[in-house]
């Protein structure tokens, strides 16, 4: 494994005062079953183009974490790991603010339900008002940790990957048309099929991670997977190797692909400040 991208911030756990200074973040892959046996599909969302990060790629839901998310996980789930359970929290209200999905709750949620949480939310801007006004608790343990990715400079965003089993929780969907322009559900390998035909871009770790779904044929195989391969910080790097530009990751974490050479990597949408 490559010791490069270990030196220049810890594994796990908060980015240290003398690292760089970086924003925590969450995104959350959302599974829905595959219909007759099919593929399990999961959710994006494409970004409006005058956003600074991403601007025009599909992404995962989510966004950053901020300090009413880490006071109501420490509240929620006082002796879990800080880090993922604010990681957790966020995940969950940045789901329900771009997609109107309420995902990871111990209780039934009905579709006027979310749609009430979701105007609730854009008011309140916190999550925890939310929860008290509906009487509903989430379950932390619904939200599997599977990756984490951070470049090693200031202000870049130091995120935590999540995957979740919609289940019976569906609701209707709908873009919340300020960050986002639209939602769609697609299977691992139709989003890299949607890429090669040139219909969306991805940036570099959402290219990276849709490559290793396309490994799995149901939410419980990404699961052991993640068990077998605990996410650790990781990050993308610059690098020639026999005369060609290349971006690369560390081996042994999972991945199916770990390089790749810069030339593609424009062409899928990598915006170059998030490769050290």
């Amino acid at each position: 494994m490559d010791n490069y991208h270990h030196a220049l911030y810890p594994a796990t756990g908060p980015m240290p005062a003398e690292g760089p200074k970086v924003v925590p973040a969450s995104t959350i892959v959302i599974f829905r079953r595959g219909r007759d046996g099919d593929a399990p599909e999961f959710l994006m969302v494409q970004r409006a183009k005058e956003m600074r990060f991403a601007g025009g790629a599909a992404v995962f839901p989510g966004g950053r974490v901020d300090p009413a998310d880490r006071e109501l996980a420490a509240r929620l789930a006082p002796h879990a790991d800080p880090e993922i359970a604010m990681s957790q929290v966020a995940g969950i209200r940045e789901t329900l603010e771009e997609t109107g999905l309420v995902i990871a709750m111990r209780q039934q949620v009905t579709a006027d339900e979310a749609r009430e949480a979701r105007k609730m939310l854009f008011v309140e801007e916190k999550l925890a008002p939310v929860l008290d006004r509906f009487g509903w608790e989430p379950d932390l343990e619904a939200l599997t940790y599977f990756a984490h990715w951070c470049p090693p400079m200031d202000k870049a965003f130091d995120t935590r990957f999540f995957v979740h089993d919609l289940g019976t929780g569906s609701v209707d969907v709908e873009v919340d048309a300020t960050e986002n322009t639209r939602l769609f559900w697609t299977s691992a390998q139709k989003a890299l099929d949607l890429l090669e035909a040139g219909e969306i871009s991805l940036i570099f770790p959402t290219m990276r991670n849709v490559e290793r779904l396309a490994l799995f044929a149901n939410i419980e195989e990404a699961i052991a997977h993640a068990a077998q391969f605990p996410p650790e910080r990781m990050a993308a790097r610059r690098e020639t190797i026999d005369g060609r530009d290349w971006v690369t990751i560390p081996e042994g974490r999972g991945y199916p692909v770990t390089r790749q050479t810069v030339e593609d990597a424009r062409r899928g949408g990598t915006p170059f400040k998030n490769v050290s």
